[in-house]
């Protein structure tokens, strides 16, 4: 009988493990999510820095980016209930640091 269960339940096991292999990947790629924007605003900074991007675009491009980091650490909602400042959507932040304060 022990037999029998088992081929009858092998689906449902490999279904169960694709699940899991498919989560696991998902929760490394959002753990690498903050790290790869990190660098992605380290080397737009360098863009400006050398010329090679407007003030315009590194404004717009920067927003878009922070804006991800912050959804992605949830620090924008909690600033906000906390009653915290936020940076204006109108005025440009500082290019002096790859890094937000």
């Amino acid at each position: 009988m022990l037999i029998l269960d088992s081929l009858l339940l092998a689906p449902v096991h490999a279904t169960v493990w694709a699940a899991r292999q498919v989560h696991n990947a998902i929760a490394q790629e959002q753990a690498a999510e903050p790290d790869r924007i990190t660098a992605e605003l380290s080397e737009l900074y360098m863009r400006l820095e050398t010329g090679r991007l407007t003030e315009a675009e590194f404004v717009a491009r920067e927003k878009e980016l922070l804006d991800r980091l912050d959804q992605l650490s949830g620090s924008g909602e909690d600033d906000q209930a906390q009653g915290g400042t936020t940076r204006p959507a109108d005025q440009p932040s500082e290019p002096a640091s790859p890094f937000r304060p």
